[in-house]
């Protein structure tokens, strides 16, 4: 069975079990996990935490200053939401997860309202700080 079939049956699976959030909510969290292991010297386990954070630094080299806006119109508005988005991923069977792995582990990270306040932690493109 190929990725893109794997991914297109997943996704379809979690349509039909949870309509809370956007599809492309799962890609980016895929995409986001990806981004943060090309960071890494070797690839490895990520904890709920390193993964958000990893979400927040992606969404905004992706979408800028819109990376809260975008979020909140796939319906992830906390920390939280990662959290619920990873563990459907893993019952679909996309991600595997730790014995020690818990969805707690995504409570409270950070507060979304300041990570993607206007231009928080946002880096314009070209221009140097110095």
């Amino acid at each position: 069975m190929s990725v893109v079939t794997t991914l297109e049956m997943a996704l379809a699976e979690i349509r039909r079990r949870d309509g809370k959030y956007n599809e492309r909510a799962y890609v980016f969290v895929l995409a986001a996990l990806e981004y943060a292991q090309t960071r890494l010297p070797a690839r490895r386990h990520l904890t709920g935490v390193e993964l958000t954070w990893a979400c927040r630094d992606f969404a905004l080299e992706q979408f800028g200053m819109l990376a809260g806006t975008v979020l909140t119109h796939w319906g992830i508005h906390t920390t939280e939401d990662f959290g619920q988005i990873v563990f459907m991923l893993i019952d679909v069977g996309l991600l595997a997860r730790q014995p020690t792995d818990r969805i707690e582990d995504f409570e409270r990270v950070y507060e979304f309202t300041e990570v993607f306040k206007a231009g928080a932690g946002y880096r314009w493109p070209g221009v140097s700080s110095g």
